[in-house]
């Protein structure tokens, strides 16, 4: 069944849901990965009690404030020491998280800490038993075994409002992967990489969390090719445009604009016709929300994101690492990052794409972490 981030999967019996499947690459991935966990199921259309279910998922997934704590799951296959941990994850509310430790507490085995989060990897009801909103100790993000791993539990997590201490909604500094991790891993497989990190210092990447994708795709139509005084100056007489401040500056009202009033904020021709394009995508329901694109992967937010006139990948790159603070990603077009390539690595002439995309799969699963390091070795005045 489709839902705001891919075609998920649901298993059911005579006495509840057995299985839920989230999105995987593709969605023959997702039916071979059903086939193997379900050899016995067969395909059929979903009675009203389970077309209720799939309704809540698709809610949970769009960013509703809905609870799946009374859907009726059918466990009897699994042990009894997980489904009391399940019944437990079943108990925390959105927008709420435990750790592991505290959930082995209240099923009554305490130092159980490694158990519970085995039994976690295993949960085959994911969403509705709300493993994502387990964490280790410390906040850290811990495992994950839907598709994507620790990177869907983040945006599950963000979904709900809640990335937990350090993460997309918390600090000054907000990120939503460890900086620490990410460093270390960086230093650890690329020498190179490793002077530069150490001569730069900490990672001091800022996210700035968008209010709304319609909002933070137009401010970068705006800043296009212009200086960020010049810019920011257009995009606040665009925005004064709307007396009612954030709230009033969407997508429906900018269509309501007369050509003339955008033209004399400042909008070039090519400007103006992005925007409206942008606004007729997104009042048409076209684009994902925010809360919609937290939970798509990279590929498929410039796949969708690049249909509106005017947005290439760069810009969409540039929206995944700092507002949606995507952990892995390389602009390889990028001169930034190709020029500070250059000098980090000693070369005289910057790298092609493919030789940054290549050199850039030993930095992953941290490429954003490696961009802005390359972005500060441009920066840097010659030695």
């Amino acid at each position: 069944f489709d839902t705001p981030v891919g075609r998920c999967a649901l298993v059911w019996t005579v006495a509840g849901v057995t299985g839920l499947l989230l999105p995987s690459r593709s969605v023959s991935a997702t039916r071979a990965q059903l086939v193997s966990r379900h050899p016995d199921a067969i395909e059929a259309g979903p009675p009203p009690a389970i077309a209720a279910v799939m309704a809540l998922v698709v809610a949970l997934l769009r960013g509703e404030p809905v609870d799946l704590s009374a859907v009726l799951l059918d466990l009897q296959s699994v042990p009894p020491f997980h489904r009391q941990v399940y019944e437990v994850a079943r108990t925390i509310p959105r927008g709420a998280t435990l750790t592991y430790g505290e959930v082995a507490a209240r099923v009554g085995v305490p130092g159980s800490a490694r158990a519970v989060g085995q039994a976690l990897g295993r949960n085959p009801v994911p969403v509705i038993v709300p493993c994502h909103r387990v964490l280790a100790a410390g906040g850290r993000i811990g495992g994950f075994s839907a598709p994507g791993g620790a990177a869907t539990k983040q945006r599950l997590l963000a979904i709900e409002g809640h990335a937990g201490p350090g993460g997309l909604f918390a600090g000054d500094s907000p990120l939503p992967f460890e900086a620490t991790v990410a460093v270390d891993h960086l230093r650890e497989v690329d020498a190179r990489m490793r002077r530069l990190v150490d001569r730069v210092g900490p990672l001091g990447l800022q996210v700035e969390p968008a209010q709304s994708l319609f909002a933070a795709l137009a401010e970068s139509i705006v800043y296009q090719q212009l200086n960020g005084r010049a810019a920011a100056t257009i995009f606040g007489r665009l925005r004064a445009l709307f007396p009612r401040g954030r709230h009033g500056f969407r997508p429906e009202l900018v269509l309501r604009v007369p050509e003339d009033a955008l033209r004399a904020a400042g909008l070039s021709q090519a400007k103006r016709l992005a925007l409206q394009d942008l606004a007729r995508r997104c009042a048409g329901g076209e684009l994902p929300t925010i809360a919609e694109a937290a939970l798509l992967d990279d590929e498929t937010l410039v796949e969708r994101l690049t249909l509106v006139r005017g947005i290439g990948r760069w810009t969409v790159e540039m929206l995944l690492i700092f507002r949606l603070g995507r952990p892995d990603v390389l602009p390889v077009d990028d001169y930034g990052v190709r020029k500070g390539f250059a000098a980090a690595y000693g070369r005289p002439d910057l790298p092609s794409r493919d030789e940054l995309r290549a050199r850039g799969a030993r930095w992953a699963p941290f490429r954003t972490a490696a961009s802005w390091y390359l972005w500060r070795a441009a920066d840097a005045p010659p030695s």
